[in-house]
Order: structure tokens, then C-alpha cells, then sequence
């Protein structure tokens, strides 16, 4: 199947707006892991362990916000 050039202009931008949007993912998950785990172990973990992982920090925000405590 061969692009056109406009295709592959978008295809490739597509590709880096994926790799910007997963790389600000695996950054915010170090951030709020504290050191619990580094930027090239966030970039093992499979998109379902990544999941699980925000679903846990945003489990913690709520708690924390509801709490009032700070979000250190």
C-alpha cells in the first residue's frame, strides 16, 4: 500500500504526537511514584500496567483531595 507524501506527513505526525503523549505519561507516573520507579522502568511496563497505575494515582488524588491533605 503506498502513501502519498500529505499521508505520510500526517502518519509521521501522528507518531510524534503519540511518542509526546507517552512520553508525558511515563514522566507524570515517575513524578507521582516519588522514586518508586524510574522513567526506563515506567518504559517497560505494558499499556495495562501503565492503567493500573493511573488508576491508582487518581484513586490517591481524589482520597487526598477529599481529605484535604496536601499533594506533595
Amino acid at each position: 500500500m503506498a502513501l502519498g507524501n500529505d499521508n505520510v506527513v500526517k502518519l509521521l505526525q501522528q507518531f510524534d504526537n503519540e511518542s509526546k503523549a507517552l512520553q508525558k505519561d511515563l514522566l507524570e507516573t515517575t513524578w507521582y511514584m516519588r522514586g518508586g520507579i524510574s522513567y526506563n522502568e515506567a518504559m517497560a511496563l505494558s499499556p495495562g500496567e501503565r492503567k493500573q497505575i493511573h488508576d491508582i494515582i487518581k484513586q490517591n488524588i481524589k482520597n487526598t483531595e477529599q481529605t484535604k491533605l496536601p499533594l506533595v
